[in-house]
């Protein structure tokens, strides 16, 4: 089977039939009610309730697929017809594995950027070398000028070519051409073109509002006199995608999951009525579906997640990626764990400040202790037992309550994993890849990429066994979920070199 992986918290096997997170044994809340002192009703009505308004079951995931579904079709449609911004890409060509020659990467999306190259060496030698270098931003160019900036970069761009070794060749008379990364919101003209509609992500620079920034890049380049140029601007997704088409060429989709999360995946040119340029030579073009912003009905969303949006930076926006993303995840388990101190008492009489305090503009560093409690598999659970010490400043919990606080982190995990399959059966929905294919041997690979994916087992296993149950035995064995590292660096060049060629 594809979609393997025995999982020991959340799979579609160990999902009852409501669709609720189901502990393993040794954790269940058949232990907790064993044993528990004062409080001990509401401790257990708390998490089964939690675990009630968190339900996914299988029908309410097919609905949420479906409602997927309609909003990509209206998204396609037109501009502002979904919350689902469907961005034309203007990919249209992605690797094959036969691309040749030296590509480089500029990958700025956050407070550190990297340039990347790759020497390619065609079907036969795929990626030969690669090296990158990583460097700071510092916090006064984060909020000074464009020009300042892309200065900084090009800058570094220099010295990094200057260092290219000969393992690394240019064939004669041809430029360096890049794939420029640019995690930022953009209204992308073409495929070497896009508008900054606004800075996230701490950054702040006014007048590069409205600007091409491959202009900005490319100005500062040639001040640098390099003799390079940018062919490709791709999101991380987008980048994530040509990465997985590299080495498998029956890769149709691409997700991301981790610090946030978004989709992206390839559609018929004739089924996008938004569409009004010329045909491709391909006829397909590459999607960008901004998937983080999807909301529908069926959404089990609790009063946890209602005060978690309503303090974020962008309330009332990107709801999908504030239930399953790794952003937020750790927080949600804060907000009900709080509250369980309060009402029923779980870590004693006083519930320590740091318990109470929302870790605003720090969720990404939290997942990974939820993580840490969700996979302790020691007797006594001595990894929740330290990780409730060290975060929240809780000393000698018992184990009960560590196991309280792991169920906690098992049916908010399951959720998210859960939701994210229904997202991805969407996407098979609009691809018409989601039953049983005619063409024998036909395989549909689903490039996966992230932290919360890669590194949160139970997670990923969790929703690899949900995609599984909801296509059935037969269509899951045409589906195949790939781990596709680095599509924001490595992605990035290759579709430079696929533009190239």
């Amino acid at each position: 089977m594809i979609l393997p992986r025995e999982t020991l918290g959340c799979p579609s096997s160990k999902q009852n039939e409501e669709g609720g997170a189901v502990c393993d044994a040794d954790r269940s809340r058949d232990g907790l009610r064993r044993g528990c002192g004062g409080g001990a009703e509401v401790r257990q009505e708390m998490p089964t309730e939690l675990e009630e308004k968190c339900a996914t079951p299988t029908w309410k995931l097919k609905r949420i697929a479906d409602a997927m579904n309609v909003e990509m079709h209206a998204g396609l449609a037109s501009e502002g017809g979904s919350k689902l911004k469907m961005l034309i890409t203007y990919v249209d060509k992605l690797p094959t594995g036969n691309e040749e020659g030296l590509y480089y990467a500029v990958d700025l999306g956050g407070t550190n950027f990297r340039v990347l190259r790759v020497q390619l060496g065609g079907k036969e030698g795929g990626i030969v070398s690669q090296e990158f270098t990583e460097v700071s931003i510092p916090p006064d160019l984060m909020v000074g000028t464009s020009t300042a900036l892309f200065d900084y970069i090009a800058a570094e761009v220099g010295k990094f070519v200057a260092q290219e070794s000969e393992d690394f060749k240019v064939p004669p008379g041809r430029q360096r051409e890049i794939g420029f990364t640019f995690s930022f919101p953009v209204m992308q003209t073409l495929i070497a073109s896009g508008n900054l509609i606004k800075w996230t992500k701490g950054f702040n620079i006014e007048d590069a509002v409205g600007k091409d920034v491959v202009e900005e890049l490319m100005k500062a380049i040639r001040k640098q006199g390099l003799d390079m140029r940018v062919n490709a601007l791709v999101n991380d997704t987008v980048g994530t995608l040509a990465g997985g088409r590299y080495t498998h060429n029956n890769v149709i989709a691409a997700v991301i999951l981790g610090t946030g999360t978004n989709a992206a995946y390839v559609e018929r040119v004739q089924a996008i009525p938004k569409w009004h340029g010329p045909l491709p030579d391909s006829g397909e073009m590459v999607i960008n579906m901004e998937w983080g912003n999807f909301r529908s009905s069926y959404l089990p969303l609790t009063e946890y997640d209602h005060a978690l949006d309503a303090e974020s930076l962008n309330p009332g926006e990107q709801i999908f990626e504030k239930i399953i993303s790794g952003m937020y995840l750790g927080e949600i388990v804060r907000k009900v764990l709080c509250k369980m101190a309060e009402e029923a008492l779980l870590f004693g009489e006083n519930v320590t400040p740091k318990l109470k305090d929302p870790f605003i503009f720090r969720y990404n560093v939290r997942t990974p202790d939820m993580s840490a409690m969700h996979h302790d598999s020691s007797a006594d659970l001595n990894v929740v037992g330290s990780k409730l010490k060290n975060i929240f400043e809780i000393s000698d919990s018992s184990l009960e309550v560590r196991k309280v606080v792991v169920e906690i982190c098992n049916i908010v995990a399951t959720r998210g994993a859960r939701l994210a399959a229904a997202g991805i059966l969407g996407i098979l929905k609009k691809m018409g890849k989601d039953s049983m294919s005619d063409v024998k041997g036909e395989k549909n690979v689903i490039a996966m990429d992230g932290g919360l994916y890669e590194h949160y087992t139970e997670y990923s296993k969790c929703l690899e066994n949900t995609l599984k149950g909801l296509v059935g035995e037969d269509a899951s064995e045409s589906i195949i979920i790939e781990h596709s590292n680095d599509g924001s660096g490595i992605g990035a060049a290759l579709l430079a070199a696929s533009v190239s060629q």
